[in-house]
């Protein structure tokens, strides 16, 4: 089922303890550091109000690109996720603060898609759409988050304002989950390893595919991949042109939950005003709590979101195809396909 290769020394195979001794994915942005990033926003003037035309060139940084260039390459090879402090949102405007997020994030990867209308800067905040409103997905709720992981190799999000109560947010390795699981419960492991059906998400209009198929856990040339989101794959096994979940599917997977909300393996944390926390999609499972927010909007829990594929991505699975559209590694890959419109 998986090649011969052991990931119990991997960095990326962690508990909280082990996680919080470390001290190779956090970083505070100094004043030096702050003011670099201030001027290459500044010379972007004419790209705040579109930033996805801004290139790399255009917002050049020195000290802060070889920082980056040490997250991108601990994200891949190192625990997993990385969170950089300290942003100055309070000199910003939002298009500013979205222009400072684009930039720093051509440094990690490139921006792929997360809707059929091409956003590749998600604004993560409580829509208040009804039930069944086709734009509805759970980041544009308040609601409780599952465990899961997103198309693309790396997510990131930058708070602009938390939430007046809840919203915290679980991190959880993933790779630590299936070595966890092969010593207690390898059949979970073995079922886990099979292909599980997927619904096409409803805001992913440009795929013609009405399911397909992933498993949770795989491996490739000696890389280690989880992928999971499982309210997809309730959706499948509901519908009435499909078969019913196994009961070891089942159990497998609610296994796998309860572990990931074991205090010993999550990492509990609350992403604060202008903290940047970008995550490993293949290493890492993530969540967040349900939260409230005050009447006036302004004063809402808001965050931006950008999904990446990142240039020292590992080989995937043949079988991630078709949600990845591309399994090489170092590929451009993941997000969902534009729509043209009109």
């Amino acid at each position: 089922m998986f090649e011969n290769v052991s990931w119990t020394s991997h960095p990326a195979c962690w508990t909280r303890h082990e996680l919080l001794e470390r001290d190779d994915w956090s970083w505070e942005l100094e004043s030096s550091q702050v003011s670099e990033l201030l001027s290459a926003v500044q010379r972007c003037k004419d790209y705040w109000h579109r930033p996805y035309e801004m290139t790399r060139a255009s917002f050049k940084l020195d000290g802060l690109a070889r920082i980056l260039a040490t997250v991108q390459e601990r994200l891949e090879h190192g625990p997993g996720l990385a969170v950089i402090r300290g942003l100055p949102l309070d000199a910003w405007t939002e298009d500013q603060a979205a222009c400072a997020f684009w930039g720093l994030s051509l440094y990690v990867g490139t921006p792929v898609s997360q809707s059929s209308g091409g956003d590749r800067i998600f604004h993560v905040r409580d829509e208040r759409l009804p039930k069944g409103h086709p734009q509805a997905r759970g980041p544009s709720s308040n609601r409780r988050l599952s465990f899961h992981t997103d198309r693309c190799d790396v997510i990131g999000f930058l708070c602009l304002r938390q939430a007046a109560e809840g919203g915290k947010n679980d991190v959880v390795s993933s790779l630590r989950l299936y070595t966890e699981l092969c010593q207690t419960r390898p059949d979970w492991v073995e079922t886990l390893a099979k292909p599980f059906l997927y619904q096409r998400h409803n805001v992913d209009r440009g795929n013609d595919r009405p399911y397909y198929e992933l498993p949770v856990f795989s491996s490739q040339a000696g890389h280690f991949a989880c992928f999971l989101l499982r309210v997809l794959i309730e959706r499948a096994y509901a519908a009435a042109d499909t078969p019913q979940m196994s009961a070891l599917q089942r159990e497998a997977l609610d296994g796998l939950e309860s572990l990931a909300e074991s205090k010993k393996l999550r990492h509990e944390f609350h992403q604060s005003r202008g903290d940047l926390v970008l995550l490993n999609n293949l290493v890492t499972l993530h969540r967040r709590t349900e939260f409230h927010d005050p009447p006036d909007a302004s004063l809402r829990r808001h965050l931006l979101r950008i999904w990446l594929s990142v240039p020292n991505s590992r080989p995937l699975d043949p079988r991630f195809e078709p949600a990845f559209g591309a399994t090489e590694a170092g590929v451009i890959r993941g997000g969902m396909k534009p729509v043209e419109r009109g």
